[in-house]
């Protein structure tokens, strides 16, 4: 195992110094970015680039070339490269839990298969032998020859996982949607509030469905409590329906033939009833939050077929290539990871908008919450020290144009500024027109209209030659200067796919390395996970209740007395 450097403060390099003292110069001569394009007609061209068949426009970005210059000299000076190529190499950056971070290698193709050995594996070697099996039974789904018990064609899948085990699928089956053509839809069940179970269920049956069960350790409280729970409903429903008896031989082969796992615990997999063989791995160094592209992944293969799904990893693949190959100073993928730094410590930026105008990416967002907030919301340096700035965003964001008539108002006038990323495509899988109108046109006149609003504004002498009554003109100005990036495709397909979401990862990556953070653990989420264990109990035990807290107390004496 290769020893991990000290993480640099960068608060203390030269660079972070000279951004201090540039930041405080614009805001001295004043951030404008009308003047600044009309200064520059080479501005656009200089901050434009293309990573695989996706377009970045940086240019409406609150930054000059001399921002640009000091945010690498940044980079280079807290080895942001030498970070990068570790983490592709398999060193153990990721400290607290001694492990490679590997998640790139899902998407390295067979042909380099011997070329990553870590830890005394071949790690391409072992994700291509995970896949082909995949690969192979999604087949056998997709086609009817995988059956159910009573020799149905499987219909409906239910994925049962959490966390990234549930986001990162349901959020890429929403999004390709356009390409499940094998006649099975997916529902994905999560939250171990019972509602979410109920609602996922209504209306399935059970003879056509084939259950998922996403769990790593196959002991994460909430799957296996609903991975229980829907067992219990497909036994009680195949028996009242007719298509078995009950009896435990019966039951058994109902459960092999509607569940397997994603899990490599298979001891316990078989206990739950599942042939091992029916089982799909992957490893330690894939966090949860990186894990969409592993067996994880397996609902998308069975509903969008392995071709597909291997265009998915192939998108991811192109932007690892790029992120590695490319120079720092023409390196979109980068150059957004340094902006967000930029934003956080140098303006003091607490939140970061994604505003995708594709209906199909809505959950897309929420996805990106875990992603980015699970990974560098620390307070703490990989070598244990407290961190010396800000760390991390709050991600969130709608789909346009829902989102103009809910929360833009702030973006555009608010007294803070949020950084927004603004995420369309050229062309949509279902075109539409309106009174001889191109609906999907409309559309994307407002993903470029609301860009250019931000950053543009409007001021008050140009609302005045409206004929605005003075007494509002105030209110109908807008001041500009609000930093947006544009990400503009072609369409969204499953490569496009794939290609958002590295690029993401990424962009965590080069906010961690420059703050310092083991952006690739989590335990920040494992306290609530004891005290649940701890304080449930108390609901009917009053030792229990006891040594609870005055107001954890309350609420149980709330509890108690309004449960029916």
């Amino acid at each position: 195992m290769a020893t991990v450097a000290a993480p640099i403060d960068a608060t203390s390099t030269a660079a972070w110094k000279a951004l201090e003292a540039h930041q405080e110069k614009l805001e001295a001569e004043g951030i404008d970015l009308k003047a600044w394009f009309a200064a520059d007609a080479d501005r656009v061209n200089k901050l434009s680039f293309d990573a695989g068949d996706l377009h970045f426009d940086l240019s409406k970005n609150l930054v000059t070339d001399e921002t640009v210059k000091l945010l690498c000299d940044l980079a280079r000076e807290v080895k942001l490269e030498e970070r990068r190529d570790a983490m592709f190499s398999g060193e153990h950056i990721n400290t607290t839990e001694d492990r490679a971070v590997l998640h790139t290698a899902l998407r390295r193709p067979a042909s380099e298969k011997g070329q990553l050995i870590v830890d005394g594996q071949d790690v391409v070697a072992d994700v291509h032998e995970v896949l082909d099996r995949m690969y192979a039974f999604a087949e056998r789904v997709r086609s009817g020859e995988w059956k159910g018990v009573t020799g149905k064609k499987i219909e409906h899948l239910v994925s049962i996982g959490i966390g990234g085990s549930d986001l990162g699928p349901v959020m890429a089956y929403e999004a390709l949607r356009p390409y499940a053509d094998a006649g099975i839809d997916c529902r994905y069940i999560s939250n171990i509030d019972p509602n979410d179970q109920a609602e996922k269920l209504k209306g399935l049956d059970p003879e056509t469905t084939l259950v998922i069960i996403v769990s790593k350790t196959f002991t994460t409280l909430e799957t296996l409590t609903n991975a229980r729970e829907v067992k219990t409903w497909m036994l009680e429903q195949l028996k009242a329906q007719g298509a078995i008896d009950g009896s435990d031989e019966q039951n058994a082969e109902a459960v092999a033939k509607h569940f397997v796992a994603v899990s490599t615990a298979l001891e316990k997999v078989e206990a739950f009833g599942i042939d091992p063989a029916n089982a799909f791995g992957f490893w330690n160094w894939v966090g949860g939050r990186y894990s969409v592209d592993s067996a994880v992944g397996l609902s998308l293969i069975v509903v969008l077929g392995p071709e597909r799904f291997q265009q998915f990893l192939e998108g991811f693949h192109a932007i690892d290539e790029y992120f590695c190959n490319t120079p720092l100073e023409n390196n979109a993928v980068a150059l957004m990871g340094l902006l967000n730094v930029w934003y956080v410590n140098f303006f003091g930026s607490k939140s970061h908008a994604v505003l995708p105008y594709c209906q199909y990416l809505h959950r897309f967002p929420a996805y990106l919450q875990q992603l980015t907030m699970e990974s560098n919301g620390k307070h703490v340096r990989w070598d244990g020290s407290a961190v010396t700035s800000d760390t991390g965003e709050i991600f969130w964001g709608e789909p346009g144009t829902n989102g103009q008539h809910a929360f833009y108002q702030l973006l555009h006038q608010g007294t803070v500024v949020v950084p927004a990323d603004f995420i369309a495509f050229a062309n949509t899988a279902n075109p539409a027109t309106d009174s001889g109108q191109d609906v999907h046109e409309l559309f994307l006149g407002n993903f470029l209209a609301q860009t250019k609003a931000l950053a543009f504004g409007k001021t008050a002498d140009e609302v005045r030659a409206e004929g605005t009554p003075e007494q509002i003109v105030p209110a109908r100005c807008f001041e500009g200067n609000r930093p947006t990036t544009s990400i503009f495709g072609d369409t969204l397909t499953p490569f496009a796919l794939g290609e958002l979401i590295a690029l993401y990862e990424h962009i965590t990556f080069v906010e961690g390395t420059v703050w310092g953070i083991d952006s690739y653990d989590q335990w920040g989420v494992e306290l609530g996970k004891q005290l649940a264990k701890q304080i449930t109990p108390a609901f009917h035990d009053d030792a229990a209740k006891a040594e609870q807290d005055a107001s954890t107390q309350a609420l149980i004496e709330f509890y108690r007395a309004h449960r029916k």
